[in-house]
């Protein structure tokens, strides 16, 4: 993800990608903070480390889709130690591109009756 890229729906991103940036969606955080939010969120499905988190972040910082914080005025529980990190509007199309991406698929999936409708679950299903 060197540079920004032009998102193209046929370009999934990585799920943990599509984690960070969901979780920075509505609030800024800083690193522990995003590997506890995608490990809660997911229920544990996708469980960063700290090295996953640090490349993604890196490569994220790089695309222009996130930006990292510097406080005039830091929050109360501020740490120095820690890098706090905001998204930016091409991250948020970014997930906005992947969600409508995964949103396809998933009407794609309930076309072959491979998962109900919302309200009933496929024949066979149980």
């Amino acid at each position: 993800m060197s540079g920004s890229r032009k998102l193209e729906p046929q370009t999934p991103l990585s799920a943990q990608v599509f984690q960070i940036l969901l979780s920075l969606i509505d609030s800024d955080m800083h690193g522990y903070a995003l590997i506890q939010d995608i490990r809660e969120r997911t229920r544990g499905e996708i469980s960063l480390t700290a090295s996953t988190l640090y490349a993604a972040t890196k490569r994220l910082l790089a695309a222009g889709w996130i930006d990292e914080i510097d406080y005039d005025s830091p929050p109360p529980d501020h740490d120095d130690r820690r890098r706090y990190y905001r998204i930016s509007a091409a991250g948020r199309a970014a997930a906005r591109g992947e969600a409508l991406r995964l949103e396809r698929l998933t009407a794609m999936a309930r076309e072959k009756r491979l998962l109900g409708t919302l309200r009933t679950q496929p024949k066979g299903s149980r």
